[in-house]
């Protein structure tokens, strides 16, 4: 399992979402309130993503814990962004610890977290890898069950399918293959930010000019709003949308 966060709205310092917060993401890698039976330290990665102005995303990606790299929070305190998606890591066992396998994966303006775990791997998806086109199989970024989620909703959005479409899509598929998975996923392209709550916990908060979806709140202020499981969230800086993972 682990933990992460997406953000759409006026620019902010990635120390404001990182650290700042009493229940921030550097808190919730090593002491997290909601991890549902998942596991209780993030100490396997980390990664964050940003888009500086109209341009593709920058990403800052170890395989370390994110307490432990001593670059982070210089550059989280001079750098500001209008979308940002973060998350660290908890690797299911047997699955590698590298840099490669933390999320955010990323192709182009699109960033992408998995929170939790496909249950049965590999096997239980192996169907689902053999549908593949060849080259995607031999270039995942790492051989875990969310670079794989990440090449099965990136073949979908190559294709042209909305990505709240692909996003729902991709759930369905591996809940159908590996029955009681939990597919938290979240997709940005820095305008909009598409994600599922299925099998873990998610939160959103919602001003008028910003919107923040996270694993789990990062302070006890008012207006976070948990969304129940079997529900995608399709997100702008200024709306909110939310309808069954059945139905998108």
């Amino acid at each position: 399992m682990c933990r992460h966060l997406a953000y759409l709205g006026p620019p902010v310092s990635l120390r404001s979402l990182l650290f700042d917060p009493p229940y921030s993401l550097v808190r919730q890698s090593w002491a997290p309130r909601d991890m549902r039976g998942g596991g209780t330290v993030n100490a396997d990665g980390f990664g964050v993503g940003w888009y500086p102005g109209d341009g593709d995303p920058v990403r800052y990606r170890r395989a370390q814990p994110i307490w432990g790299d001593v670059t982070l929070p210089g550059l989280a305190e001079v750098t500001t962004a209008g979308a940002v998606l973060a998350a660290v890591r908890s690797a299911t066992v047997g699955m590698p610890v590298q840099e490669s396998a933390a999320a955010p994966f990323a192709e182009g303006r699109w960033l992408f977290s998995h929170n939790g775990v496909v249950r049965g791997w590999p096997d239980s998806v192996v169907s689902l890898a053999a549908a593949l086109p060849v080259r995607d199989l031999l270039t995942l970024d790492a051989p875990t069950d969310s670079a794989l989620l990440w090449a099965l909703l990136r073949h979908r959005l190559r294709s042209g399918v909305d990505p709240a479409e692909a996003v729902a899509a991709t759930v369905a598929e591996v809940e159908k293959a590996a029955p009681g998975s939990r597919l938290n996923l979240l997709l940005t392209d820095g305008r909009t930010v598409v994600a599922s709550a299925a099998g873990h916990a998610l939160s959103v908060r919602a001003t008028p000019e910003a919107v923040l979806l996270a694993s789990e709140p990062h302070d006890d202020e008012p207006g976070w709003r948990p969304v129940p499981t079997g529900q995608l969230v399709v997100a702008t800086s200024t709306s909110v949308r939310t309808r069954a993972l059945a139905g998108a």
